[in-house]
């Protein structure tokens, strides 16, 4: 018995499940799972009266709404301009379309800290385009505007790559089919295109936002870092670090993902919802 059942295992490059697992496993518990139960147990040294009034303080509170608030708004954001750009990359064929491609990948391959400080020139008073948005009545640097620029600018790969590959797969005798049973441009895309780009949409977008949410080295050059104005959360952590705070650090990183757990799960079950109904 046990040896037709090894004989009917279906064979694989890589190891048994067992080993598989184990090894998958284990390696969660280093990377993810035991620095994130750290951040817990070390909490736990406030007791909860010192634990509400660190995470509830006027300062921080202020951050939470600035750093989630401008991750979702350029997470938006990036999900519209980004099935945009990709849908350029993929319908059209055009001079320097290769070069366009491999600018989209720029903020992957650029130091945060750079990043940072080339969106500050730029924005800035006497910036390329900052100075002729100041007259109009426009600051973006040393603002919460540059905090949600540089989250958009560092968000943007996550969605055009994710929705790109579809993209590429999506069979044009959908739409030809469309248009012959009468449908308009705009109904092509809401009612044949649109459903079956959302789980990749919404994928990108998690994953954009996930982005922004953590992000740090570009976003506090651009920012100011003004307490109660442009001060993001990130920052606050690890000025309580530099304090050597580290039961006030964690706690704050605790609010922090839970919330962004939340969120996410949030997002999963848009992203299971929307398959659900691709598949009817």
């Amino acid at each position: 018995m046990l040896f037709s059942s090894l004989l009917l295992r279906r064979r694989s490059v890589l190891p048994g499940f067992d080993l598989a697992m184990g090894l998958t496993l284990t390696y969660l518990c280093l990377i993810v799972l035991i620095p994130l139960s750290a951040a817990f147990l070390r909490t736990t040294e406030l007791t909860w009266p010192e634990f509400v009034d660190v995470v509830t303080s006027p300062r921080v509170v202020a951050s939470y709404k600035l750093t989630f608030g401008a991750s979702i708004l350029a997470a938006i954001v990036n999900g519209v301009f980004g099935l945009l750009v990709a849908w350029v990359l993929v319908r059209y064929d055009f001079f320097g379309r290769r070069v366009v491609d491999a600018l989209v990948d720029l903020p992957f391959a650029l130091p945060t800290a750079v990043a940072g400080i080339t969106l500050t020139g730029l924005y800035s008073g006497n910036g390329w385009i900052g100075q002729y948005l100041e007259p109009l009545g426009i600051k973006v640097a040393f603002t919460p505007v540059g905090v949600f620029v540089a989250m958009t600018f560092i968000g943007l790969p996550f969605v055009v790559r994710t929705v790109q590959p579809i993209l590429e797969d999506l069979a044009s005798e959908l739409e030809e089919a469309a248009a012959t049973l009468g449908a308009s441009r705009l109904q092509t895309f809401y009612k044949v295109i649109l459903p079956i780009l959302t789980p990749a949409l919404l994928t990108g977008f998690a994953l954009a936002f996930a982005r922004a949410l953590g992000e740090y080295g570009s976003i506090i050059f651009i920012a100011g870092n003004m307490p109660m104005i442009s001060e993001i959360t990130p920052l606050l952590i690890i000025t309580k670090l530099e304090q050597y705070d580290y039961a006030g650090a964690t706690a704050i990183a605790v609010v922090m993902l839970v919330m962004s757990f939340v969120l996410l799960l949030a997002i999963n079950a848009l992203q299971a919802w929307a398959r659900k109904r691709q598949g009817k």
